[in-house]
């Protein structure tokens, strides 16, 4: 069971990484919406940094069983915990990966990314953002 202690650890970690798919209000970055089925989330917190001109953003998101999530990309890192059920993730230039509650796993700024086959059951994800402060937080790709 993730504690909240252990997730604040989880999301240091991932902004630590400097090394996911909010849109919220994407519109908020002035970003198009993506084509999504199902798909829902919430801004948990926003702040400015962790260098000047970027922002992170916390976010918990919601997949349906049968949801989508259209292929985009993010100016920035996403790293995404998965709190519950099972969600597939094809990252373009990476083989299709399935990721299982308790699992995590990054996409490079500006990787094309999606929702593989729609999930049977619901997913919930914990994902941090680390994007370009003035750029759309989503572009379809």
């Amino acid at each position: 069971m993730l504690t909240r202690r252990g997730f604040a650890g989880f999301a240091s970690c991932a902004l630590c990484a400097v090394t996911g798919f909010i849109a919220t209000d994407a519109s908020a970055q002035g970003a198009p919406p993506v084509a999504t089925i199902g798909y829902t989330r919430k801004i948990l917190s926003q702040v400015d940094g962790p260098t000047p001109g970027y922002v992170t953003i916390l976010v918990e998101a919601e997949l349906q069983p049968g949801g989508t999530i259209a292929r985009h990309t993010h100016p920035g890192i996403e790293s995404t915990y998965v709190l519950e059920g099972t969600v597939e993730i094809p990252i373009e230039g990476q083989p299709t990966r399935s990721y299982k509650q308790g699992d995590t796993y990054q996409v490079p700024a500006g990787m094309p990314h999606a929702g593989g086959k729609p999930s049977d059951t619901k997913v919930r994800l914990a994902t941090t953002y680390v994007v370009e402060k003035d750029k759309p937080l989503v572009s379809p790709a």
